[in-house]
């Protein structure tokens, strides 16, 4: 997917809102002016603003405006997955017409919540696995959503950061413990692949920002040849960190989605997020004309996407193969 080169940044509120709520304009105040969707996650304010555009460009694709035919209460956990039971329970005492769920967490607390209003996800994670619907074609239930796909694509990743340093053996892996399903999948799937590659592969472990650093200050005395970022919500939030933190240490990086290159990032491979968050507004709108989620078949992402940033190849003194920059959906000058 091909978006532009340069990407304004700002402070805005990210999809699911900067502050723990924002009140309702009074005229979504009023029973039966409008209907009324919850957007409930995770990600913190940091996040940017073109999943927020994608998920109301969505909205639109099917009819509805916020502000003009439709209300959204944003509730943001801030990054403490511990809030998000509350905002739930207080989306479900305000009978929204529909929980927009926008990362795994948030679509399994809004489960929990409640079985009657309508859920809408989205998750790199098996959906079935997790318990979210009881299959892809037919979900069943009160819940549908998107499946991007960020396990699937590890080996590929690592194919693609071969490619780019070429002379590369040892290759740090950081993963989030906390999201236990999707490291342990992460960890299996780049071992298997760095064996068929020829690569050491060694697991550093970070579940906060300063385990970030603490991760980062091991390669002073074991530096890797590359560092391969796994998929998680902390590290999103963390995008900043982590490109400045790869740049200082002059580790070249791969990362799962083009918000780490437009960060400062190396290379990014992954599902396009602004496409699954605008299907996600897509489905939102559908719900509120009157589709039942167990009638939608979990959409899995088809759109993926290879960002190489190459001012940061220039810092890193890389110069990246032709063959890789015509692959590039896009590049970052």
């Amino acid at each position: 997917m091909l978006l532009s080169r340069h990407t304004r940044r700002r402070d805005f509120i990210s999809l699911i809102g900067g502050g723990a709520a924002w009140p309702l304009a009074a005229w979504a105040q009023q029973p039966g002016a409008m209907p009324v969707v919850g957007l409930l996650g995770l990600r913190s304010s940091d996040a940017q603003s073109d999943l927020l555009q994608a998920f109301r460009q969505g909205l639109k694709d099917t009819g509805y405006a916020e502000g003009e035919n439709m209300a959204i209460e944003y509730r943001s956990a801030q990054g403490q997955i511990d809030r998000l039971p509350a905002f739930a329970a207080d989306l479900v005492r305000r009978k929204v017409a529909v929980i927009a769920a926008a990362d795994t967490s948030a679509g399994s607390t809004a489960k929990a919540a409640t079985a009657t209003i309508p859920i809408v996800f989205t998750t790199p994670e098996d959906p079935v696995t997790l318990g979210l619907v009881t299959s892809i074609a037919r979900p069943g239930g009160n819940l549908t959503g998107i499946n991007w796909l960020a396990g699937e694509l590890t080996a590929k990743r690592l194919e693609l950061l071969r490619e780019l340093v070429p002379g590369a053996a040892r290759i740090a892996l950081l993963v989030e413990p906390n999201n236990a399903r999707i490291t342990e999948t992460t960890v299996s799937d780049a071992e298997v692949a760095a064996r068929s590659m020829g690569l050491q592969i060694r697991v550093l472990n970070a579940n906060t920002s300063g385990e970030i650093d603490a991760a980062f200050a091991t390669f002073s005395h074991e530096r890797p040849d590359a560092l391969f970022v796994g998929t998680s919500s902390l590290f999103a939030a963390r995008r900043v960190q982590l490109a400045l933190l790869a740049a200082f240490h002059r580790v070249p990086a791969t990362f799962a989605s083009r918000q780490y290159a437009e960060a400062g990032g190396l290379m990014s491979y992954g599902a396009s997020l602004t496409d699954a968050s605008r299907q996600m507004g897509v489905y939102t709108g559908r719900i509120l004309k009157g589709a039942k989620p167990a009638d939608l078949p979990v959409v899995q992402s088809t759109k993926f996407e290879l960002v190489i940033n190459q001012q940061t190849a220039r810092m890193l003194g890389l110069a990246v193969p032709p063959t890789l920059i015509a692959r590039a959906d896009e590049v970052i000058e």
